[in-house]
């Protein structure tokens, strides 16, 4: 979750001032949350005071009325409501704010059913339906890998992907050229792109860079792709600060809440100080683990740096 709202901040600078530059500058004063931060806390504190979700985006919106760059027109109408109803919308949104159901549900059809139930306040057209549950798949199951191993995830990008191409039916194989500098708000324009980058990433802040590079809808494919890439690749503790020192006390109060979960409920923490998820696991080895387990690991990590290298490469091609 951490991963979706860092992505919307990077990018909420250059949401109507696009770049295609790679190395821009990573956070400034320009930099702020958008709605895609408030409709994300808000599913997050939905799940944990057993809210609905409807209910509980309205309300936050309500309390946060003017983040950067504001409410989209339809939502924005339907944040002003006093009785709010969903209006077929297949637009992005309903992606972008789906993360911490994938963290909260130990199970995948929990997590889809949970992934719809967020998109249906709002975006009830199947495409908006699709595009949430696409995106919570693709964290579960990096979430997963993870889980049962220390940076595993990496080492299964395309199992992953190819599932939630499965799943959705979405051609993640289109040309650079036909999404570069197109601001496209649907889920059905967005999230295949999001799996595309995911495919050609490297770590959290590459894949990051990528999105909002592309001179697209940059803060909330920067949410979408920055969601993903938390799960697979795991976020700095320094990239989980640059999100706290941006937020409103209210919205952090739900983001260390969660974090902790509820008794039946173990949230991973995909946030390590200054070291990478293989690294943190070699530390927790006692000597003689160390030693038997030396050969193996240094080979898995020279196999996950050549795929790294290999995913870099690819993107010359795109």
């Amino acid at each position: 979750m951490y991963g979706a709202i860092l992505g919307d901040i990077v990018g909420s600078r250059w949401e109507f001032n696009p770049t295609n530059d790679y190395n821009f500058e990573w956070l400034s004063p320009a930099n702020g949350y958008t709605d895609d931060t408030i409709c994300t806390v808000a599913i997050a504190d939905a799940l944990l005071h057993d809210r609905d979700f409807g209910e509980s985006m309205h309300d936050w919106c309500n309390r946060h009325r003017h983040p950067m760059g504001g409410y989209g027109g339809r939502f924005g109408q339907w944040v002003v409501s006093d009785n709010p109803k969903p209006y077929g919308s297949f637009g992005n949104g309903a992606a972008m704010r789906v993360s911490p159901v994938a963290h909260w549900y130990k199970s995948v059809d929990e997590v889809l059913d949970a992934a719809a139930a967020t998109a249906l306040p709002t975006h009830n057209h199947d495409e908006g339906i699709k595009g949430a549950q696409t995106v919570a798949l693709a964290i579960f199951r990096a979430l997963q890998f993870n889980e049962h191993s220390y940076q595993s995830a990496p080492m299964h990008i395309d199992e992953i992907l190819q599932e939630c191409v499965q799943f959705s039916g979405y051609d993640i194989n289109m040309p650079k050229s036909s999404v570069l500098n197109r601001f496209d708000e649907t889920c059905q324009g967005t999230v295949p792109v999001a799996l595309k980058i995911i495919s050609m990433a490297t770590d959290y802040v590459d894949a990051v860079r990528l999105a909002v590079s592309l001179g697209a809808d940059a803060d909330t494919l920067g949410a979408i792709v920055g969601s993903i890439a938390e799960a697979v690749w795991g976020m700095p503790l320094g990239n989980r600060w640059e999100v706290e020192e941006r937020l409103p006390e209210d919205m952090l109060m739900v983001l260390r809440e969660f974090k902790f979960g509820r008794d039946d409920q173990h949230i991973i923490d995909t946030t390590y100080f200054k070291k990478s998820y293989s690294d943190v696991a070699w530390d927790m080895l006692d000597d003689d683990e160390r030693e038997q387990m030396k050969a193996e690991t240094d080979n898995e990590k020279e196999k996950k740096r050549q795929m790294m290298v290999e995913r870099a490469k690819a993107r010359e091609d795109w």
